[in-house]
């Protein structure tokens, strides 16, 4: 390994901001920038986002799912935005939400955080309702990349329908959360790491302000529901508090409404990290 996961999105934050640029190529987003439905719409839309957006963040993060919506072709796309994404210097996070045990979650593993896969990423999402610990062979893939690649596990969503699970007390009344649970198992993983561990956790902008203990994570947080679901800057600052400096905030549609034109997908870009820039900067800047 050449530099571990967590030192290259502290050097890429510090260069280009905290933002990540979400490429959700769904349905509704695609017609509206007056392009058919099938994949020729996928590869136009998601390589002319990562056209525009690409050179001016610091991750992007493509949605598996609306790809493999398309079949082979649509994951061919796939292959070609990581690598557009990459080229043009930004990380690429793909969201995968995979989760498994055993010679499953390997394969997950070899698929997405392998150096020798076309679908290999700097870093996946993964989901721990199986367990923590069945998540292990996507660790060890991570940390076996010449690459340096990185993990972000499920934590505390943004979906009403996840808070029953993740509130959830461990152990029963006077425990820990489900989601405090997986917070300090991944920091676990994290301990000693500098400047910043590789395995992330992912908490919604728009939970509860203090409802987790994520000072001591020493990891990423990828933060979805800022922008178009309805968090804003002065809203992470509050969820996030001391952990702010460690926070992607995830936008897509705002950025992608903007298109089909690159220069008003970039204009917008711009003001999303204009309303960032003030907040991160009281936090220290860069994950830390």
């Amino acid at each position: 390994m050449t530099e571990r996961f967590g030192a290259r999105l502290a050097r890429a934050v510090a260069a280009r901001g905290p933002l990540c640029a979400g490429i959700d190529p769904h349905p509704g987003l695609v017609s509206e920038w007056g392009l058919p439905g099938d994949v020729s719409g996928l590869d136009r839309f998601a390589l002319g986002a990562a056209e525009a957006l690409a050179e001016h963040v610091a991750v992007v993060k493509p949605q598996s799912a609306f790809f493999e919506a398309h079949g082979s072709a649509g994951v061919a796309v796939l292959e070609r935005v990581i690598a557009r994404c990459r080229e043009a210097g930004a990380l690429v996070l793909l969201d995968v939400k995979r989760g498994d045990i055993g010679s499953t979650m390997a394969a997950y593993a070899a698929a997405y955080l392998s150096d020798d896969s076309p679908l290999a990423a700097d870093a996946v999402t993964v989901s721990p309702y199986l367990g923590f610990g069945a998540l292990e062979p996507a660790f060890a893939a991570a940390e076996a990349s010449r690459q340096g690649r990185g993990v972000f596990v499920l934590a505390r969503t943004s979906n009403v329908d996840g808070q029953a699970l993740q509130t959830a007390e461990v152990g029963g009344v006077g425990g820990i959360s489900v989601a405090q649970s997986i917070v300090d198992q991944a920091a676990g993983r994290n301990a000693g790491v500098d400047p910043l561990g590789d395995v992330g956790v992912v908490v919604g902008a728009t939970n509860v302000p203090g409802e987790l203990r994520l000072a001591g994570l020493n990891g990423p947080i990828l933060a979805p529901g800022f922008g178009a679901q309805g968090a804003t800057a002065d809203d992470l600052a509050t969820v996030f508090g001391d952990a702010l400096s460690a926070v992607l905030p995830a936008s897509s549609r705002a950025l992608l409404r903007a298109g089909p034109d690159p220069a008003a997908m970039r204009a917008q870009l711009r003001l999303v990290q204009d309303e960032l820039a003030g907040i991160t900067a009281g936090a220290g800047g860069s994950p830390a």
